[in-house]
């Protein structure tokens, strides 16, 4: 490994001061009177033996890291991977690295998360908290660091977020469903959690049910549950209520439903599932989603949390991002239709 350059071996070789070198890589030429020819010699050199500053000694003098900590739930997810890869293009432009991590909505793991990341300064969070995190929380907002959270929120916390119309995506996926004359018992397969998107997400199929006057059919499933037993606990909930159509809360609960459809040779109920997966477009039928604009979620995030480090945050940005509904096979009516006639 080559010995690491420092500022006063490229004053040495240039023959001139270490604070002058300062001033010129900090751009602080102009301020100083440095002269454009020795700006462009000092850069010149730089580059040529590939000077990179110290991070450390940089945020010292500046009390900034440039380095942004993302925890999500579950970063394989493709919801929250595509999420992280705009935060992290638009974190790069303007200057910042991210360093993300999923705590599998473990409380004590996003607490360890949240510590490593303090104790390396980072400069602000984008966080999706689990359930038990609102002390923590609390705390962070207290000493005046950056928070925005996205895909959920505390209520009892007054701080910046970004999430999901979950009420409208879930009505308008439930009446959906509701609106083939064939679906007369729609069920929601959720999780047993308090969290605000899946309580919006249960609300929004109850008042489309109410809607119609139908019977409500709800499962919930434990966050950790084995996976066996959540495909056995599906095809029970399914099977024993003659469902015809399912809304599934995750894109993980559907592709659990669809292994309980697989395993016990059971017909695809129409179903539409929230967030998009990659194996939803190559299923057959393709699954129906209620798709997040990830994009959308993601350029709202950073510019909210680069606005409150800047301190350009006059007031809380609590930003709700519309859904949208994408029909695929599994719940398109004219075929389900055409199949009965």
């Amino acid at each position: 490994m080559r010995k690491r350059i420092l500022i006063s071996d490229i004053a040495k070789n240039l023959g001139v001061s270490v604070t002058t070198v300062s001033f010129i890589l900090n751009g602080k030429a102009k301020e100083k009177r440095i002269s454009e020819g020795l700006t462009k010699r000092v850069l010149d050199y730089v580059k040529k033996v590939g000077y990179k500053p110290n991070q450390l000694a940089q945020s010292l003098r500046t009390g900034q890291s440039k380095i942004l900590g993302l925890i999500v739930e579950d970063i394989s997810n493709p919801f929250f991977s595509n999420v992280a890869k705009y935060i992290e293009r638009i974190a790069y432009d303007n200057g910042y690295h991210i360093i993300y991590c999923s705590m599998d909505n473990d409380e004590t793991k996003a607490k360890e998360l949240i510590q490593l990341f303090y104790d390396r300064q980072v400069d602000g969070y984008i966080i999706t908290p689990p359930e038990g995190l609102e002390d923590t929380l609390s705390n962070l907002i207290k000493n005046n660091v950056p928070l925005v959270l996205f895909d959920r929120y505390i209520p009892s916390l007054e701080t910046h977020y970004v999430v999901l119309d979950n009420f409208n995506g879930a009505f308008d996926a439930t009446k959906h469903l509701l609106e083939n004359p064939n679906n007369k018992r729609v069920g929601f397969v959720s999780l047993y959690s308090n969290q605000t998107q899946m309580r919006d997400r249960l609300e929004g199929y109850m008042k489309a049910i109410d809607d119609y006057q139908y019977q409500a059919f709800i499962k919930k499933i434990k966050i950790d549950e084995d996976e066996e037993l959540a495909i056995e606990q599906l095809h029970e909930f399914i099977s024993s209520n003659n469902l015809d159509a399912v809304l599934f809360a995750t894109n993980y609960l559907a592709i659990k439903g669809l292994m309980a459809v697989k395993k016990y040779n059971m017909d695809l109920p129409h179903m539409v599932a929230f967030d998009d997966h990659t194996l939803f477009s190559l299923y057959e039928p393709g699954i129906s989603v209620v798709t997040q604009d990830t994009s959308a979620i993601a350029n709202e995030l950073i510019h909210t949390l680069l606005n409150e480090i800047k301190g350009k945050n006059k007031e809380l940005q609590q930003i709700v991002i519309p859904s949208e509904l994408l029909v695929r096979g599994s719940s398109a009516i004219a075929e389900s239709l055409e199949q009965t006639s």
